[in-house]
C-alpha cells in the first residue's frame, strides 16, 4: 500500500515504515505527525484519486530529527568579463518516518478544529450585539422616488427645440442652446 501525500509543501510517494526527507516542521524530535492532504491510495488492488484530496484519509509518521542537506554550490560566471560569484547552501530538513496509512476514518489535525471554532465564537458575538441597535420605525411612509432627470447638454438643439415645442413655450425658434435648457428646466 502507497500513498502521495502532500508534507511542507511537496508531493512524496510514501509507504509504511519509509524515511523521508522533508522541509523542516515546526514539530519537536520524537513527535508524531498527521497529514491529512492525501492526494492517492493505492491499496494493491483499488487506486484512489482525491478531487483533490482524499476525505478523511491520511497519513501518520514520526519526527526522527532535524539536519541540514548537503552542501549546493551556486557558481556564477560571465566569460571574459572577470565576473565570478560562488555561494553556497544548505536547506534544512526534517526526517520522519511514516507508521501508518489511513484510508478512512482519520481525524483532522487539531489546530483546523481550533481555528474553526474561533470564527464561530466570533460570530456569535456579533449576534448578542445586533439587538442592541435601534429599531428601525416602520411607520415612516417612503418617499416617493425622484423624477429622472434628463441631461439636457447631452441633447442636439433640434430635439431641444421639439421638447419646447411640447411644452408650447413661445420663442423657442429663436434661442440657442443655453436658452433652451433653461427654458425647459423651468
Amino acid at each position: 500500500m502507497y500513498a502521495i501525500v502532500e508534507m511542507a509543501g511537496q508531493q512524496f510517494k510514501v509507504a509504511k515504515d519509509q524515511k523521508v526527507y522533508v522541509h523542516r516542521l515546526q514539530t519537536e524530535e520524537g513527535k508524531k505527525v498527521t497529514f491529512n492532504n492525501v492526494l492517492l491510495l493505492d491499496d494493491g488492488k483499488n487506486v484512489t484519486v482525491g478531487a483533490p484530496a482524499i476525505d478523511g484519509a491520511a497519513v501518520e509518521a514520526k519526527v526522527v530529527k532535524h539536519l541540514k542537506g548537503d552542501k549546493v554550490i551556486v557558481f556564477k560566471k560571465k566569460r571574459r568579463k572577470g565576473y565570478r560569484k560562488k555561494n553556497g547552501h544548505r536547506q534544512y530538513l526534517t526526517e520522519i518516518v511514516v507508521e501508518s496509512i489511513i484510508a478512512k476514518g482519520a481525524k483532522k489535525a487539531t489546530a483546523e478544529k481550533a481555528k474553526e471554532e474561533k470564527p464561530a465564537a466570533k460570530k456569535a458575538e456579533v449576534k448578542k450585539e445586533a439587538p442592541k441597535a435601534a429599531p428601525v420605525k416602520e411607520t415612516a411612509k417612503p418617499k416617493p422616488a425622484p423624477k429622472a432627470v434628463e441631461d439636457l447638454s447631452k441633447k442636439t438643439v433640434a430635439e431641444l427645440k421639439e421638447m419646447a415645442k411640447a411644452k408650447d413655450i413661445t420663442g423657442y425658434s429663436s434661442m440657442k442652446k443655453a436658452d433652451l435648457i433653461a427654458a425647459l428646466e423651468k
